[in-house]
């Protein structure tokens, strides 16, 4: 006999501030139990130093969270130099001071521009890559270190926001897979007094902004559930970016059952996806398979009310 899930079947997606100090997880968990939602994920984890936009997918949205692992992403970070630490943030030990020779604004603009666009950049070691089944974090806490494959990103900006003598603020878009905390380091490096990161913040991931974003203390703070739940966003604003087909009720009974349907006729590319929508609802994702049909690819458990 299946075992009944507790709690309550809401379906959003919240935009988290993520407090400093607490693991992804652990605000994600926070998050779930406030809105007594039966199922939450993540969709790219911060470290317990970073803050800022967290989207937390509940119930029906985290069967579309993966569209958010390929997002780009925003950053606001400080980078102090002067030291390097064992996990490239204040939160690590550390492993190597340097002295700051004079700089200028000027001189972290000149280095900054080797690093906008695609650059190579390596993993660091304490990250939740794995090796050979185990978190390359466990390894380095361990003391150990193992070879990590260089990794392409891309740098679309890096704005320097503000500059002291040893120390800088900078705003990065970066691609999926992209470590700010080795961004700073290689920075550090290539202006010959090694860095680490001191603050960490994102901005913004895929379509979302800070705008909207809602801290856990503020979220614990609505006075009940209706209110909290109104502060969740709609499950499709996950695959806002993908074209629009509507079907009739005869189409959505065929999709619900696992059957290709007829559609309108759609200019739409054979392989394409895209959201569908019955009576203005959103129903999930189909695959179209010509110009006047759609298969089934991921579908709300709720369209089949």
């Amino acid at each position: 006999m299946a075992r009944r899930r507790r709690g309550l079947p809401v379906n959003g997606v919240l935009l988290l501030d993520k407090p400093k100090g607490a693991s992804s997880n652990h605000a994600l968990q926070r998050a779930r139990r406030l809105l007594q939602a039966q199922k939450a994920g993540h969709t790219g984890t911060l470290d317990p130093m970073a803050t800022g936009l967290l989207p937390v997918c509940l119930g029906e949205a985290t069967k579309f969270s993966a569209h958010l692992l390929e997002a780009d992403k925003v950053y606001r970070t400080r980078v102090q130099l002067g030291a390097v630490t064992d996990t490239g943030d204040a939160e690590g030990e550390v492993v190597e001071r340097c002295d700051v020779p004079p700089l200028t604004a000027e001189d972290v603009e000149r280095v900054l521009e080797r690093f906008r666009g695609e650059i190579d950049q390596t993993p660091p070691m304490y990250s939740a890559l794995k090796h050979q089944g185990r978190k390359l974090y466990e390894l380095a806490r361990e003391g150990k270190s193992v070879e990590r494959a260089v990794r392409r990103v891309t740098v679309y900006h890096a704005r320097l926001l503000a500059f002291e003598s040893d120390a800088f603020e900078l705003e990065a878009r970066v691609s999926k897979g992209t470590y700010i905390r080795t961004l700073a380091e290689d920075i550090g490096r290539a202006l010959g007094c090694g860095a680490h990161i001191t603050a960490l913040r994102r901005l913004a991931t895929g379509p979302f902004d800070s705008e909207g974003m809602l801290a856990l203390d503020a979220l614990e703070a609505l006075p009940g559930q209706s209110e909290r739940e109104a502060a969740l966003l709609p499950v499709d604003v996950l695959v806002a970016h993908l074209p629009r087909l509507d079907v009739n009720e005869a189409a959505r009974q065929r999709l619900m059952h696992g059957q290709a349907a007829g559609v309108e006729p759609t200019a739409l590319a054979p392989g394409a996806t895209a959201r569908l929508y019955s009576d203005e609802v959103f129903i999930g994702l189909g695959v179209v398979k010509g110009p006047q049909e759609v298969a089934p690819k991921r579908l709300l458990s709720t369209a089949a009310d």
